[in-house]
């Protein structure tokens, strides 16, 4: 496709018949977790920008109502504006997912006949699993420990729950009063796109943090983690940026480059490590992480990158 093709297919057209395309985007979004749905609006906001209609509800019209070829050249006109961008592969591909789904639930709704076939890039990502290690886990938490304040109290807790239990950061910000039971020691969390709650053992210093967090805010309902920034809102539950700077802000003085999903990675890296010398399965570790089924690949790059087995056998190679 030239960039005349292109062109052509990104100039605004005459409107299409009408399509009840609300309610099939109240449908595509209901029923998904706040970051997913914050998620699929951006996508279909970028697609929207891209086609230059008047809002999403008329990007989607567009897609649907041009019949089936008209739409796939559409859908690669906007791979290709995304390629030329210079965007990731990964993002890219999320791109383009969201509008074969889109695609997929209105067929599903019988309001077209044919199915989105273009696909996204090809090529594995790099994945990285980089943290900052046990150690620097545990510098964190000596930091946070020397002060008793409220604050950090409430961040002993934060530390503990992403590193303890590998929670991510939007299901430790989505914590509130009601998930946690300190009789039963356990702690509700709506894991990433679930829409029921699962319920997790507390390891007895995360549950001590958790008392002594409770004792300091109080058990009224509510966050179960709130801001103490006034210029981001004093009282107002704790946001995922909130959470990002924290966690950065403790590792800049100890000199560590890490966010909240660092700490994940550290805590995934350690639960493989303690699943091999104990004779525990990856399936075991993957009910810890809380990834799919599907996902033993995943979990294979982080025990991967701890045993480096491709360096020991470079190093072997090399000495013969």
């Amino acid at each position: 496709m030239n960039g005349h093709e292109l062109v052509a297919l990104n100039q605004p057209q005459a409107e299409h018949q009408p399509v009840d395309v609300r309610q099939l985007l109240a449908g595509f979004l209901s029923g998904r977790s706040p970051c997913t749905i914050r998620a699929y609006s951006q996508d279909l906001a970028d697609f929207q920008a891209f086609t230059k209609t008047t809002g999403i509800d008329a990007a989607a019209s567009r897609l649907l109502s041009g019949g089936h070829g008209q739409a796939n050249m559409l859908a690669l006109a906007y791979k290709t504006h995304l390629v030329e961008r210079g965007l990731q592969a990964a993002t890219i591909n999320r791109r383009l997912a969201a509008l074969r789904s889109l695609v997929h639930l209105a067929r599903t709704f019988g309001m077209v006949p044919w199915r989105l076939e273009v696909q996204g890039m090809r090529g594995e990502a790099f994945r990285d699993t980089s943290g900052p290690g046990k150690q620097g886990v545990q510098a964190m938490l000596r930091l946070v420990e020397q002060k008793q304040t409220k604050k950090s109290a409430r961040d002993r807790v934060l530390l503990r729950l992403l590193y303890d239990l590998a929670l991510r950061c939007g299901e430790v910000i989505s914590l509130d009063v009601a998930d946690v039971n300190l009789e039963q020691g356990t702690v509700a969390v709506r894991g990433k796109g679930k829409t029921s709650k699962q319920i997790l053992t507390l390891p007895e210093p995360t549950k001590a943090a958790l008392k002594m967090w409770l004792e300091a805010r109080g058990t009224e309902p509510g966050a179960l983690f709130t801001n103490f920034d006034r210029a981001s809102g004093k009282g107002n539950r704790l946001t995922r940026t909130g959470l990002y700077r924290l966690v950065r802000g403790y590792g800049q003085v100890l000199g560590l480059n890490v966010g909240p999903h660092k700490i994940r990675h550290t805590s995934i890296t350690e639960a493989c490590k303690a699943a091999a010398d104990n004779g525990i399965g990856l399936e075991e570790v993957l009910d810890y992480s809380r990834h799919s089924r599907k996902s033993v690949a995943v979990l294979m790059v982080y025990r991967d990158r701890e045993r480096n087995v491709q360096g020991l056998l470079a190093s072997m190679v090399a000495a013969g």
